[in-house]
């Protein structure tokens, strides 16, 4: 563990010497290639891939069907030259200059009439369609009527007959034409550049010459609405993330550039014109703060490749002043990296500013920036931002001990990619990195344990080609070692910058436990307050509800998956919510146990944290303690205490939601007496509430100051047998509803392999505890333990106590007996800075626990506090601090943020700071 924390300390360091000395400025490469094919690959790749073709038989294969499908197009051009161009989108009669459009829909084209026909722009932003297009062959030669309508097919009706429509029917399929046939052009440029047999070239030509001459006279769509629209539009679509006909018209580009230069001189700067045209609008629109920025990076990165240098070019906008545009400058919708890392990265833990499922993409895409750079500039982009190396090492703190990320905000829960330790790998290789590779390899070998055996023969490899130049085979390190997953991830790990906190007690599996707790920080989040997720015997059992089954698009996502009702949080009189997506509403982490730190510290047997968040909509005022208290090797529990009022009071309710996997549940009080429940009509959109609570049905209720007990039941007759239950406890309060109630499916794991049950035709178990008024002095006080059928709750009984003090009006005191004959009294308070006593025990702290001692064991625990007195023990601080005392088969040991004193059977022992359990000296 030392020496991957060592490893991981050191390539920060050695990555940071080198942005120190560079500055925030990356400088450009000083000697870049001057020939071309220069992107996927070089002149000299040629040979390289024909030992290839010579070598393996799946590059044979490829080649063949590839030389094989291209050729049908020449032998087609051969009798009618224009066949495949002629079948090009375009404005072939108008020679439109100018494309208006509304909002998210083609509207008309117009303007000047250019000298030679421009490229047709796309329907709509999205892809619905009523009109499909046809088979190219069916495809009408130059398809241009007087009212701008394309030919394309009707699918509603039988036989899809062709018909002309208007293009705004027709979804984002003009786009996807242009696409095929712009792709067989690439297929032959590739294969002229292997073969030098002209009938390819010719066909390539044709195609790219007609193609980019219309784009050069093309101007960019303006919007008629005068909205957002109108900065997100590219050439060829409603989004300039989604130009994805530049991904082939540079690679074929590149590899026609000498046929071009020597039969088309006179069209070069068209050529480059288009290109330039192109990479502008880019920068010039998009979203500079999130995951399209990098998108966008990529397209005009792949035009600075292949445009010759500067001095080339009278304006002086080539080579260099594109890479230099993607690695230092910045528009007002296109950031650089730099700048963007800057934004979005943490540069304390490395993490990137929007839920997990995104900030995998983005830190992938810098990863395969740098090995972009590696490969074709010989530039170590890691080195000059150090960062990198950081935010990918930091990865695994999404994991929850199934190896499966959080799946808060716009997540769907995944194993975590590992493409990005395989390119800071092929990045330490490629630039001498002992201690990066060292650091990666074994990282990639914990997370991919089968990764040395994915050798031999490559199958089924698509016919394309990129399928030639795609990475070689990854060389790992013999002598390295897997890393144990616990060495990269933290007991407790924080991250400001999207207001996430997890605490974890272990990462075995089947008995380890961990929260994830989120609010609403950074982009792609969702309005849910202080919510969390749990875990338990190999399952997020309590987990975030996902984005929904039409994605942002849907009602779903915008009444029900975004909002409050769908996570495992409190929602204020029925109205909590605030602006999702981009969100700005973080929690304030009051205190916590053990601190945030670097990954590989040793697990402790209590965790917990304490934050604070201000909902906005009904201005009030939450807290939320939550706790793991490990109790055995294989048992443990969860604590959580919500309190949560309004700041002007008049509370009408404050609603504590929570959601579990399962196909069964139960509701009753906690000595297992039936409470009545009923059917009921409440938690509904009526009375002015949020839409998301009439997602909510099959609801029934019981008005009950009673201390209750759920459970949530997943049948596992399909895995062994072995059901799996969350068993929660509440304390019960005055003027208290409780709710059973189905959801929605958890949207955010339908897509995950190895569910139990098919979660998408199974509702959300739900179990709601209203607290008319407010919900500070009566906040929500819960105890959650997994169990199964084989390994039954270890937990006896959960029980409640006031403290003697009477002042202490929102005090929660929890007592929990184990069946190993374990007790432990959870005191929580809101003030530090008061004092608790029951019988005999006294706590001046956020948190606190005192157990009993049972064969030779004892846990004592004081979170954020200046005192702690249980029988036979006391600590006391000067300051408020962290100390865990545990008595461990006879022995004492002690963890301890500040110095305390601890007496113990009458003797007194001073004792320091300690960053790890460490042996009292008794």
């Amino acid at each position: 563990m030392r020496q991957i924390l060592l490893g991981l300390c050191l390539l920060c360091l050695l990555n940071n010497v080198s942005g120190q000395e560079n500055g925030r400025e990356i400088p450009l490469p000083e000697k870049m290639p001057q020939e071309h094919p220069r992107v996927l690959t070089t002149p000299d790749g040629k040979q390289d891939t024909w030992e290839l073709i010579k070598k393996e038989k799946w590059a044979k294969d490829v080649f063949n069907k590839l030389k094989e499908r291209t050729e049908v197009y020449t032998n087609l051009t051969d009798a009618q030259p224009a066949w495949l161009l002629s079948r090009l989108a375009m404005y072939w009669k108008s020679h439109a200059t100018e494309v208006y459009v509304k909002g998210e829909t083609y509207d008309h084209a117009g303007g000047e009439k250019a000298p030679c026909p421009t490229v047709r722009y796309t329907g709509t932003r999205g892809t619905a369609a009523t009109h499909g297009r046809p088979k190219l062959a069916d495809v009408v030669p130059y398809d241009d009527d007087e009212n701008g309508n394309v030919t394309f097919c009707n699918n509603a009706l039988p036989e899809r007959p062709l018909e002309s429509v208007h293009p705004s029917k027709t979804g984002r399929n003009i786009e996807s034409l242009n696409r095929e046939i712009l792709g067989i052009a690439c297929d032959a440029a590739f294969l002229y550049w292997m073969t030098d047999e002209e009938k390819f070239a010719k066909l390539a030509a044709g195609v790219f010459d007609t193609y980019m001459t219309g784009i050069y006279y093309r101007n960019v769509p303006i919007d008629l609405n005068h909205g957002h629209q109108q900065t997100l539009v590219g050439l060829t679509s409603f989004e300039v993330i989604h130009e994805d006909a530049l991904h082939i018209v540079v690679p074929l580009y590149d590899f026609l550039y000498n046929y071009l230069k020597t039969n088309y001189p006179e069209k070069m700067d068209i050529y480059a014109g288009a290109f330039k045209k192109w990479a502008d609008n880019i920068i010039a629109n998009g979203v500079p703060h999130n995951n399209w920025d990098l998108l966008q990076a990529r397209y005009i990165m792949n035009v600075g490749l292949v445009l010759e240098d500067n001095k080339e070019y009278a304006d002086g906008k080539g080579r260099e002043y594109y890479i230099d545009y993607v690695l230092n400058r910045s528009s007002i919708r296109q950031w650089s990296l730099t700048r963007l890392a800057d934004y979005g990265f943490d540069s304390t833990t490395g993490i990137w500013a929007e839920c997990p499922g995104y900030s995998s993409v983005v830190i992938n895409d810098y990863a395969n920036f740098a090995n972009q750079f590696d490969n074709n500039l010989k530039y170590d982009l890691v080195k000059a931002m150090p960062v990198l190396s950081k935010a990918v090492a930091a990865t695994p703190q999404y994991l929850f001990p199934n190896r499966m990320i959080c799946g808060f905000g716009d997540t769907h829960p995944s194993y975590l990619n590992t493409n990005f330790f395989i390119r800071m790998i092929q990045n330490a290789q490629a630039n001498g990195k002992t201690e990066q590779e060292n650091y990666f390899t074994a990282l990639l070998k914990c997370l991919n344990p089968e990764i040395d055996n994915e050798k031999g023969e490559k199958n089924n490899v698509r016919v394309s080609v990129n399928s030639f130049f795609e990475d070689k085979p990854l060389s790992l390190n013999p002598k390295v070692k897997a890393g144990k997953i616990e060495d990269y991830v933290s007991p407790l790990f924080y991250a400001p910058n999207v207001s996430w906190l997890v605490q974890r007690n272990g990462m075995h599996p089947r008995h380890s436990l961990m929260i994830s707790l989120n609010a609403s920080e950074g982009n792609h989040m969702h309005a849910n307050g202080i919510s969390m997720e749990l875990y338990g015997k190999g399952y997020v059992l309590g987990p975030d509800a996902g984005i929904g089954l039409t994605l942002y698009s849907g009602l779903d996502y915008a009444e029900y998956y975004s909002q409050f009702p769908s996570h495992n949080t409190v929602c204020v009189d029925g109205i909590s919510s605030y602006p999702v997506m981009k969100s700005n509403h973080s929690f304030d982490l009051l205190s916590c146990f053990p601190t945030s730190a670097e990954p590989g510290k040793e697990f402790t047997s209590v965790t917990y944290s304490n934050v604070y968040f201000r909902e906005p909509e009904s201005r009030a005022d939450q807290t939320r303690m939550m706790s793991i208290v490990t109790t055995g090797s294989e048992t443990g529990y969860y604590v959580d205490v919500f309190r949560s009022r309004k700041e002007r009071g008049g509370d009408k309710m404050h609603d504590y939601f929570y959601h579990n996997l399962g196909q069964t549940m139960t509701l009753t009080a906690a000595d297992g007496t039936d409470l009545n429940l009923q059917p009921t009509e409440e938690l509904a959109f009526a009375g002015a509430h949020l839409y998301g609570y009439s997602y909510l049905y099959d609801k029934k209720v019981a008005a009950t100051g009673k201390d209750v007990k759920a459970t949530f039941t997943i049948d596992m007759k399909d895995k062994g047998g072995d059901d799996i239950v969350m068993n929660l406890w509440m304390k019960g309060e005055p003027d208290r509803e409780v709710f059973t109630a189905l959801s929605p499916m958890t949207e955010g794991l339908s897509r995950t392999p190895g569910m139990p049950y098919n979660i998408k035709e199974q509702p959300t178990l739900t179990f709601v505890a209203r607290q008319h008024g407010e919900a500070w002095t009566r906040p929500f006080v819960a105890v959650y333990e997994p169990s199964t059928k084989k390994e039954p709750s270890a937990i006896q009984s959960v029980s409640y106590f006031d403290a003697e003090e009477t002042v202490l009006k929102d005090f929660a005191g929890i007592c929990v007996k184990s069946k190993n004959g374990r007790t432990d009294h959870i005191f929580s308070l809101s003030d530090a800075t008061q004092t608790a006593t029951y019988q005999g025990m006294k706590v001046k702290a956020d948190y606190a626990i005192v157990s009993n001692e049972y064969a030779g064991n004892r846990t004592l625990f004081l979170g954020n506090g200046t005192q702690l007195v249980a029988p036979e023990v006391t600590v006391h601080t000067d300051q408020a601090g962290n100390v865990l005392l545990e008595k461990k088969q006879g022995k004492w040991y002690i963890l301890s943020s500040v110095p305390c004193t601890v007496v113990i059977n009458r003797k007194k022992i001073k004792s320091g700071i300690t960053s790890q359990l460490t042996l009292l000296p008794i």
